[in-house]
């Protein structure tokens, strides 16, 4: 009759955390190589210099254009993701309400320029979208007056 004798508990345990380091070592090691991050690229590059005289033409000081270009990239980032979405324009009305929250929350009439970003952006980077978009807008109620100038 043969004995087996088992490793220890304290070795089994020591040999799975050995394996499951290396693993985990071997996981980073890989994230950190497969990693781009936000690559600026020449259309990136050209986009930010669209929208950054776009606004300059509007008569407003432009952001920077590395954050453009690390906000938006080359496809316009979150704006563009589907402008006309019920959700995305509930979310642009939203904003536009008094600011109160529950039941004092109501409409208000907003300056013209509470949208004039976001329409900068789609005409630059989803042109496609500004059409639908645009009316959209249009049926908002806004006080040009309140825009100072």
């Amino acid at each position: 009759m043969s004995v087996y004798d088992s490793p220890s508990t304290d070795e089994k345990r020591r040999l799975i955390y050995g394996v499951i380091a290396v693993v985990l070592i071997a996981l980073v090691v890989v994230g950190l190589v497969v990693y781009r991050g936000h690559e600026n690229s020449e259309e990136a590059s050209q986009k930010a210099d669209e929208l950054i005289s776009v606004i300059e033409e509007a008569g407003y000081d432009a952001p920077d254009k590395d954050v453009i270009v690390g906000v938006l990239g080359d496809d316009g980032g979150a704006t563009c993701a589907d402008p006309n979405a019920a959700l995305k324009q509930a979310t642009l009305r939203q904003m536009i309400f008094n600011g109160s929250g529950g039941p004092g929350a109501r409409p208000s009439v907003a300056a013209g320029i509470s949208v004039q970003g976001e329409l900068a952006i789609i005409s630059v980077y989803c042109p496609e979208e500004l059409e639908e978009f645009r009316e959209f807008v249009d049926d908002l109620d806004f006080d040009n007056d309140l825009v100072d100038e």
